[in-house]
């Protein structure tokens, strides 16, 4: 088969197209013909040298991939070769063929096509586990979700919105707040322009704050928060060394957590899909929830789709379509 690999950490350059074996599924694992993948920021880490798959994973990037059932593993049951298919993987996405444990696993929903299915397993488990699972996001509480216009932005509005939370973003242009707007964000915060401190003390805090910046953004963050507010950090892409204001955070009665999803243990994992499964899936295929998708690149192009991430222009995910 074909896969992306990174034999030198380092630019969008090291992304290489080569032929290597096909993954061959162990037990409770499904082999996927993979039809697409998409970029994530921790693809990009990777690429760099950053962000090592954890063991047992496959070395190529990719977190998420939608396809079709080439192969089932022993002991799989409930699925057949051919059903049409989406996984959250620890890595492996950017090939033709992926071993998927079988946990991780789901129905390709129904009202998507493969192709746009491909950029919905990572996001939706992120934000899920995230905002409802961690911070437990209340009907009639406020959601400030930071880059509100990325592929975990746009999700987040989403199913903010579905559960009926007011939802205020952040983002660096009208063209990204308008595109949140047109997806039900309530406040929008130019972070060139405004603070977003400011903005949130106006209504009272935000219950629920979803970050991706990390560091730099932490002590605004705990002043942004309303009483027993909960602060998620997902990403750093604003460093990873800040100084914590413990005072400040118990006046609050406030809460920091800090995830990751990709290095969970496999039944952790498989929870989080299951709970997707129950609950998202559904919002979903009724189209109350939709993927944003900023463009498609043929896997040949990984490099160029690099670029456009770290260029922070995009709007939604991006996708690599792997096979038709």
């Amino acid at each position: 088969m074909r896969a992306i690999t990174i034999e030198t950490p380092g630019g969008p350059e090291a992304l290489v197209l080569r032929e290597v074996p096909d993954p061959v599924p162990g037990p409770g694992e499904v082999l996927v013909e993979v039809t697409a993948t998409a970029v994530n920021r921790a693809d990009v880490l990777q690429r760099q040298g950053f962000y090592d798959p954890p063991p047992g994973a496959s070395r190529y990037p990719g977190l998420e991939c939608s396809g079709r059932v080439a192969a089932l593993g022993e002991g799989v049951v409930g699925w057949s070769v051919g059903d049409e298919v989406c996984a959250l993987l620890a890595g492996g996405g950017y090939a033709e063929k992926v071993a998927v444990p079988v946990g991780q696993l789901l129905p390709a929903p129904k009202g998507v096509d493969l192709v746009t299915a491909g950029g919905l397993p990572e996001v939706v488990c992120t934000v899920w586990s995230n905002v409802f699972q961690v911070c437990h996001l209340r009907p009639g509480e406020t959601l400030l979700v930071h880059g509100g216009s990325s592929g975990i932005g746009t999700m987040a509005i989403q199913l903010g919105k579905a559960i009926g939370a007011r939802v205020a973003v952040t983002a660096g242009s009208a063209e990204k707040l308008a595109a949140c707007a047109e997806l039900g964000a309530d406040v929008l915060v130019n972070y060139r322009e405004q603070d977003f401190v400011a903005e949130l003390a106006a209504l009272g805090g935000a219950d629920v704050i979803l970050d991706v910046v990390g560091a730099k953004y932490l002590d605004r963050n705990i002043d942004a928060l309303a009483l027993n507010g909960r602060l998620v950090i997902i990403g750093m892409q604003g460093g990873v060394k800040a100084d914590l204001n413990i005072a400040k955070l118990m006046a609050k009665r406030g809460a920091v957590a800090a995830t990751s999803l990709r290095a969970r243990p496999l039944e952790e994992k498989a929870a989080v899909v299951a709970s997707v499964r129950e609950h998202v899936w559904p919002l979903i295929e009724s189209g109350v929830v939709k993927p944003v998708i900023d463009r498609v690149f043929p896997l040949a192009e990984a490099a160029e789709a690099h670029r456009l991430m770290e260029s922070s222009t995009h709007i939604g995910k991006i996708l690599l379509q792997v096979l038709g």
